[in-house]
């Protein structure tokens, strides 16, 4: 499938909302089944509605899209480090796709334009954490060039669960 022509990046808008809540729903049904216990991991999802996404737009820390004809199929999150612990200046901190359009080079080139947006704000260390458990986000940021860097402890739904990060230079 050729997705290059008939995709678009861009950043994201509130009418965005509803459609951010369905990738993240079936991005993390997908990623983390298995890994996040069943109710624990329902509550979280049911959590991100389309309310949520609206706020987390007005709060500013940059959200981009994919964007088919069909609608938005992915998402980065970005921005400045949140803590020190990663020890870089910028950071991804979630980017998904929906399940049917993983594996066709969209994840690589909305990370590729979220990396570059983070670079012309001067943000040219960057790093990402992942779930220790979710081996095909793993091999993804490895894949891009990713070093393992820092491993931490992320406390979800009560559940302490290890995260590495990857960091790119």
């Amino acid at each position: 499938m050729s997705t290059r022509s008939t995709t678009s990046i861009r950043r994201a808008r509130e009418s965005d909302a509803a459609s951010l809540s369905g990738v993240f729903d079936a991005a993390w049904r997908e990623a983390y089944r298995g890994i996040i216990p069943g109710v624990a991991l329902e509550r979280l999802i049911s959590q991100r509605d389309g309310r949520w996404w609206r706020g987390a737009l007005r709060r500013g820390r940059p959200i981009a899209v994919v964007e088919t004809p069909g609608g938005v199929v992915g998402y980065a999150a970005y921005g400045r480090a949140r803590s020190g612990a990663l020890k870089a200046d910028g950071e991804i901190d979630e980017l998904y796709l929906s399940p049917e359009y993983q594996g066709v080079g969209l994840g690589r080139r909305l990370f590729r334009a979220v990396r570059n947006d983070l670079g012309d704000h001067g943000l040219t260390r960057v790093g990402v954490w992942s779930l220790e458990e979710n081996e095909r986000a793993g091999a993804f940021y490895e894949g891009l060039g990713g070093i393992v860097g820092p491993r931490s402890l992320e406390r979800i739904a009560g559940l302490r669960l290890a995260k590495v990060g990857y960091l790119f230079r």
